[in-house]
């Protein structure tokens, strides 16, 4: 692997990469993480049982808002216009969690990873937020990009490496 390090000059100094000459493209990632749980939690969400309200609903909120202000979240990350932000959540109650997949759009010059990375921190990071009274213990794990899509350096896919304790065949390997 022949690639370096964008953000910073030929100083070694931090600084914003320069798009004035990039073409706009469309661009697509996907990012996925986990959020492992005790089993009554996960049951509590899923019932909808919990006080605060619908859990995933509001994480699925927090996701897409966390998208469109990943600019002023990542010091060196460009503003970019999503067109798109989806985050779907899957019960795995055989390994008690919830599994959170984001997918951010665009056609602009810069792709859209850390957007849709964001996206995932934040969302599993409010489940843990409304849920902590009766779970401290929860974790979240395998925040990683499984795909993107676009741009000079084109398509790019994970191999199928399963999330912890996971079968291999996890539909979220491939987009």
């Amino acid at each position: 692997m022949n690639a370096k390090l964008t953000h910073f000059n030929t100083q070694g100094a931090a600084n914003m990469v320069d798009l004035g000459n990039k073409e706009s493209t469309q661009r697509k990632a996907v990012a996925e993480g986990r959020i492992i749980m005790d089993s009554t939690t996960l049951e509590m969400i899923r019932q909808g049982r919990h006080k605060k309200g619908d859990v995933l609903a509001i994480a699925r909120i927090a996701g897409i808002m966390a998208a469109k202000r990943t600019a002023e979240l990542v010091p060196l990350c460009h503003p970019i216009m999503l067109t798109a932000i989806n985050i779907e959540f899957d019960i795995d109650a055989e390994n008690p969690g919830v599994i959170c997949t984001a997918t951010a759009k665009t056609t602009e010059r810069t792709g859209v990873e850390m957007e849709a990375l964001t996206a995932v921190q934040i969302a599993l990071l409010t489940i843990y937020d409304m849920c902590k009274a009766v779970d401290r213990g929860m974790q979240m794990q395998a925040i990683r990009l499984v795909h993107k899509s676009g741009g000079k350096s084109g398509d790019w896919n994970r191999q199928c490496a399963p999330l912890p304790d996971r079968p291999t065949d996890h539909k979220k390997c491939a987009p």
